[in-house]
């Protein structure tokens, strides 16, 4: 499928999300590093445990570039110990301040107003920083119209067939960023509403009558 008809089927499924859920506020931070900091704490964990390693970075002041990067590495995991591989992410949390500190005098203001597809291969150079991670970064925390692709993303879709699971990160982005007016606050609530519903809805075992995009799936199964 391609062209206008998948254009409309996407904009349906957002439609349909959002009348049933409404609007997401997300990413639930109180600034654009702390949302950097969620982006990272967040790899292989749940949000529960993330905002648990933000408390005590939040509660110390920490959360800004230089505050992190002055931060002892080993004092910084010891903090973040909730949020799980506390020593890994303290790592990859250590490397992004180094990175927004040495690269633009830890302003995230400078930062973002780098073009959003170079500041995206600088941010894939930085270690830990994958796709995912830095286009949450974009997104969220510069308001960048970039696509978020997911775990969560990648089952929906395939299993309404608008996407194979072979595909890649590139390719099912790519879906979204042509077919989709290229709006930050669109992207930004699309993919939260895609979250809400594979946690609600599209478990490993999903719950397709009560979904709210169950009855599409039914229909994509007659046609």
């Amino acid at each position: 499928m391609n062209g206008p008809p998948l254009k409309r089927t996407l904009l349906t499924f957002y439609k349909e999300l959002f009348r049933h859920f409404g609007p997401q506020h997300w990413w639930p931070a109180e600034s654009p590093f702390e949302m950097i900091a969620g982006a990272i704490l967040t790899q292989n964990t749940s949000w529960k445990n993330v905002e648990k390693g933000l408390i005590p970075l939040r509660e110390g002041n920490y959360l800004t570039p230089r505050r992190v990067f002055e931060l002892p590495e080993s004092q910084l995991a010891e903090l973040i110990r909730p949020a799980g591989f506390f020593n890994v992410k303290a790592k990859r949390l250590k490397a992004m301040a180094r990175f927004i500190v040495e690269q633009y005098g830890g302003s995230l203001t400078r930062m973002f107003s780098t073009k959003t597809p170079l500041l995206r291969e600088q941010l894939l150079e930085v270690k830990g920083i994958g796709p995912e991670t830095a286009d949450s970064i974009l997104l969220y925390a510069g308001n960048a119209p970039v696509f978020v692709v997911d775990a969560y993303t990648r089952r929906i879709f395939s299993r309404h067939h608008l996407i194979q699971e072979t595909d890649t990160y590139p390719d099912i982005q790519r879906i979204f960023i042509r077919h989709l007016p290229h709006h930050a606050p669109l992207f930004n609530e699309y993919h939260a509403l895609i979250v809400q519903t594979a946690k609600v809805y599209c478990k490993t075992k999903p719950n397709c009558q009560a979904c709210p995009l169950g009855y599409l799936l039914e229909l994509e199964d007659v046609h």
